[in-house]
Parts: structure tokens; C-alpha cells; sequence
């Protein structure tokens, strides 16, 4: 029996130290991008692929996030009277149910595969999705619900890939390819942060996965990989290694790497160009820089 993936982890426990002084009181996956946060992408992203439970992996600190997924019945009630009804149809979408969300707590930094472990009692025995929101995708499709359609297709392990060039391959976890079929790709194991010019291919995986019970079990051993962490790319490597699928998924999108200061500032520009009410402003203000630094030259 084919298996359906509805639930996914989302890890927000990080400080977010690039973004100080910001995320000394605002969590950084409530920063906006436009008018959006950026766990509003994550979340959007995830219902368009069938997604029905949300676990979020926090940290102390992160009471903003938690108040964001609430309903706020006093700005509600405002936006009414004043018959804002467009206002409160994306407030709505902001709003979940009793139920669909939980909320896990990572005590310490011990990592990404630590992170994920930490849910591993909402999981069970289950396919699951792990979404980072800080990798924000582009997409006419979105990304998970591209790999949701190779999953039902492979029913293995399958982890968003993308080409990276080689002098940032020792940023990534890489793939090593055992065969390339074009948007799939079968491997033959994965190397976390591989020292430079020793990667075995410029195939990196990305923040979004979905992954079997197994890799739980892996993660249970909480062995320490590169940087000390208990790194999600060991435990599916070691999957690997049991004989269970590992799939590379070239997904059609544009992503932007929102942890760092320059790929925010970039999806907040391609994000508001694609934005019909904002785009002749923001042309003609990026045009104007454009002519005055070639004038200044």
C-alpha cells in the first residue's frame, strides 16, 4: 500500500545570530518578506502539498512564532467593522485549527538531525516532510509538492537538489550519484560539508525533504557528524547504507537562501516584482540606483 505524506516538521529553534540586532526579540521566521513572514511561505508551501499536520521544532524565545498561528479576535472584530473583508481573508490563512499544529521544544543546538528527532513521537511510523523556511522556493508548482508526486512515484527517501557551483559545495550536504535520470536522481550515499575540491558531485540538497521512519531510527544513535551536530544528511546517508532508496529531486523553482542577509534582500526584491501593485514602483526606483551609479561612474 502506497504511503501519503500529511505531516511535515518545520525546525525553528535557531537564534538567527545573522540577523542581530532583529532577532533579539523577533523570531526570524516571522521577518517579512514583503507582507508575508517567512514561515508563512513555509506554511503555504506545505498545504499546497497535501499537509494536514504542522510540527514545529522551537526553542525558548520563540512566543511570537506560536502567537502568529493564533486568531486575534480583537484585530479581527476591527478589520469587520470596518469592512475590510480582503484584509480578513489573508488573515484568515494566517489562522490554524486547535489540532493541526504542534509545538516541540529543542533544549539545546545539537542540530538539524537532533532537531527533527525531537518529533519523533508526533511522526510514528510514517512518511514525513521536513521543511526549512528558511530556504524560500519560487515556484509556478511548489517545491513539496513537486517531490510529493516523485514520492508517490519512488515510495523512498527524497531530498530537494539543486546545482551549486564547486567552491560552495563544502556549504551543502552533496549527493554522490549513483545513476541521473534527470529530475530524479538515485545515489549512492551523501557527504555533509565535504572538505573543498573533495565533493562528489555539485549536486547540494536544499531545506526540503521527505523521509521514511528509518531515518528516525537512525537518528535515535544521535552520532555527531560535521561540526559536532547531529546532522540529518548522516542519518539518511546510513538509510542509505541499510538498503532503504535515496533520491536527489531537481525541483523546478528558484530558491533563496533567506538565512543570510544577501539572499533575504534578493527574495524580497524578486518577491515584490511578482507582485502586480508593487512592481512599476519598484522597477523605477531599482532603474533610477541603475542610471545613477552608471552617472556616478
Amino acid at each position: 500500500m502506497r504511503k501519503k505524506v500529511t505531516k511535515a516538521i518545520f525546525p525553528v529553534a535557531g537564534l538567527g545570530t545573522r540577523f542581530l540586532p532583529a532577532t533579539k526579540s523577533v523570531p526570524k521566521e516571522i521577518m517579512t518578506l514583503v507582507d508575508r513572514p517567512l514561515v508563512q511561505y513555509a506554511i503555504d508551501e506545505a498545504r499546497a502539498a497535501g499537509i494536514k499536520e504542522f510540527i514545529f521544532v522551537t526553542s525558548r524565545g520563540k512566543g511570537a512564532l506560536e502567537d502568529y498561528f493564533d486568531t486575534a479576535p480583537q484585530l479581527e472584530q476591527e478589520l469587520r467593522r470596518k469592512g475590510k473583508d480582503e484584509l480578513l481573508e489573508i488573515l484568515k490563512n494566517t489562522n490554524m485549527d486547535s489540532g493541526e499544529i504542534a509545538y516541540m521544544r529543542q533544549h539545546k543546538p545539537l542540530g538539524l538531525g537532533h532537531a527533527v528527532w525531537c518529533a519523533r513521537r508526533l511522526i510514528a511510523n510514517e512518511p514525513f516532510a521536513v521543511i526549512l523556511p528558511d530556504d524560500v522556493i519560487a515556484a509556478d508548482k511548489p517545491c513539496l509538492a513537486q517531490m510529493v508526486e516523485a514520492f508517490e512515484e519512488t515510495q523512498g527517501n527524497i531530498v530537494a537538489a539543486m546545482e551549486v557551483p564547486e567552491d560552495q559545495a563544502s556549504s551543502y550536504g552533496v549527493l554522490d550519484i549513483k545513476e541521473d535520470m534527470g529530475s530524479i536522481v538515485s545515489t549512492k550515499g551523501m557527504v555533509e560539508k565535504p572538505p573543498m575540491g573533495t565533493a562528489p558531485s555539485n549536486l547540494a540538497v536544499i531545506g526540503r525533504y521527505i523521509l521514511t521512519p528509518t531515518v528516525l531510527q537512525k537518528l535515535n544513535k544521535k552520532r555527531t557528524g560535521a561540526g559536532g551536530e547531529i546532522q540529518l544528511t548522516d542519518a539518511i546517508a546510513d538509510a542509505r547504507e541499510d538498503g532503504e532508496e535515496v533520491f536527489g529531486y531537481r525541483f523546478k523553482g528558484q530558491r533563496f537562501d533567506c538565512g543570510s542577509k544577501a539572499g533575504f534582500l534578493q527574495a524580497t526584491v524578486a518577491f515584490a516584482l511578482a507582485r502586480d501593485e508593487l512592481r512599476d514602483d519598484l522597477w523605477g526606483y531599482l532603474n533610477d540606483i541603475v542610471h545613477s551609479e552608471k552617472a556616478a561612474q
